[in-house]
C-alpha cells in the first residue's frame, strides 16, 4: 500500500512516519509513504496555499489550484481506492474503518486541512471521503493523518511481528482488551491473577473474554451492542 500526504507543513511528519512500526513497513517493502509539499504545487514567487474567504469572516482558506496540481499529478502516476480529507466533521475513525482501508489493497490519499480548512470546491470535486479523529480540532491535518496512516499500516499482512497481535487489540471485536501482566509475577506483593499462570489455555481465553466484557462494560459501555 501506498499512502501520500498532502501537507502545507510536511516537516511535522517528518519523525512520525520514519520510526518504530511505520519505519520497518516501509523498510520491509509492505507500505509506503510519501509526504507531498503542496507548496510545490504553487505558481507564485511566494508560493502561496491560501487566501482570504470569500464573504469575510477571519482565517485564511487553502487554496484549490495547488491540491488540484498535487492530486491530478499523482493520478496520473498510479489510481487511488481513496482520497481522504482530515476534518473535524468526517466520519468518526474507528477500528472497523481501519480494517476496511487496510483491506482496500490499494493506494490512499489523505489530505491535510490547515487554517479554516480548504476551498469547498476540493471537498465536492476531489475527495472521496472525509475523516475526523475525534470532536476536537486540531492546527492542522498532519497528526490526524499520521494516526490514520498508522492504524491502517500496522494491520497489513507483515507488518507487525506477530501476525495475530492485531486481531487482539481493543475495538477488533467491539470490546476493551483486558489487561496483561509480564514478569516479575509477584512486584512488592502485586501478584499476577493466578488463572494466567496456570497453563490452562482454554480457562485463560474464557478469563481474558471475561475480563474485556467487564472492562468494556464499566468504561465504554456503548460499545456492547445489544445489551
Amino acid at each position: 500500500m501506498r499512502i501520500d500526504i498532502l501537507s502545507v507543513v510536511p516537516e511535522l511528519l517528518d519523525s512520525v512516519l520514519n520510526h518504530s512500526i511505520l519505519k520497518r513497513a516501509q523498510e520491509k517493502g509492505l507500505a509506503q509513504l510519501v509526504v507531498h509539499n503542496l507548496r510545490d504545487y504553487t505558481t507564485d514567487k511566494y508560493r502561496q496555499v491560501d487566501d482570504y474567504p470569500y464573504g469575510g469572516g477571519a482565517g485564511m482558506v487553502m487554496l484549490i489550484e495547488p491540491i488540484d496540481k498535487c492530486i491530478t499529478q499523482l493520478k496520473s502516476e498510479r489510481s487511488y481506492n481513496e482520497v481522504i480529507y482530515m476534518s473535524p466533521d468526517g466520519i468518526l475513525l474507528d477500528q472497523p474503518l481501519c480494517n476496511r482501508l487496510a483491506t482496500l489493497e490499494g493506494n490512499l490519499i489523505i489530505l491535510c486541512g490547515h487554517y479554516k480548512g480548504v476551498d469547498e470546491r476540493v471537498r465536492e470535486h476531489f475527495c472521496t471521503m472525509e475523516i475526523s479523529v475525534g470532536n476536537y480540532v486540531l492546527t492542522g491535518g498532519e497528526l490526524a493523518a499520521a494516526i490514520v496512516a498508522d492504524a491502517v499500516i500496522r494491520l497489513l499482512p507483515g507488518v507487525l511481528g506477530d501476525e495475530t497481535s492485531a486481531l487482539t487489540d481493543s475495538f477488533q471485536d467491539d470490546l476493551l482488551a483486558p489487561p496483561v501482566y509480564t514478569r516479575p509475577a509477584d512486584y512488592k506483593g502485586w501478584k499476577v491473577p493466578d488463572i494466567l499462570l496456570s497453563g490452562n489455555f482454554g480457562k485463560i481465553d474464557q478469563w481474558r473474554h471475561e475480563q474485556s466484557v467487564s472492562r468494556t462494560r464499566e468504561r465504554r459501555p456503548e460499545l456492547l451492542k445489544g445489551e
